[in-house]
């Protein structure tokens, strides 16, 4: 269900959704239903660093029975178009 949140946040400079996007690096869910979210951004400059990790933890937690959300940005790995799901492929035209 977590998963399914995020995939309704989308890169608003590259109109497709991030966890496409391959920027969630990882997802953890407690028993207690607190969830920790890494992600990084497609550059370490991104406009959007600012509003992106917020938008994440608001459709975690929009998830009933969730707890506690926490969102990561992490640089480490660095991001690479090796990331992109094969939709998201699709989508931005890469095939």
């Amino acid at each position: 269900m977590v998963i399914n949140a995020l995939q309704t946040v989308y890169d608003p400079e590259i109109p497709v959704i991030i966890y496409d996007l391959g920027l969630i690096y990882k997802l953890e869910i407690a028993n207690s239903g607190n969830v920790r979210i890494e992600m990084t951004l497609t550059a370490l400059g991104c406009p959007v660093a600012g509003i992106l990790p917020q938008q994440v933890a608001e459709a975690a937690a929009s998830i009933d029975g969730i707890g506690e959300v926490e969102v990561y940005l992490v640089w480490e790995p660095i991001w690479d178009m090796a990331n992109i799901s094969e939709d998201a492929k699709l989508a931005l035209g890469l095939f």
